[in-house]
């Protein structure tokens, strides 16, 4: 066992709740890390562009595609 496993070993061990609520006791870290994350995506903009910019132009892409290619087989 490497000192890195050890250490991680020890940090996980004695996060709270181990006893009542086991590997559930990680939830709420995983919670505040994904709104964490999200709200990285909806905020943080590079030059003009952050996430949400770019999936709503793919998704109007996409139904000018479809909607045309309707149009053109009908």
């Amino acid at each position: 066992m490497s000192l890195y496993s050890r250490s991680l070993r020890r940090l996980l061990d004695s996060w709270p709740g181990k006893q009542r609520f086991g590997v559930y006791r990680f939830l709420p870290l995983f919670f505040v890390l994904g709104a964490a994350l999200e709200f990285s995506m909806i905020n943080w903009t590079v030059g003009e562009t952050n996430f949400y910019r770019t999936f709503k132009r793919r998704q109007a892409k996409n139904y000018v595609e479809e909607h045309s290619s309707q149009t053109n087989s009908a």
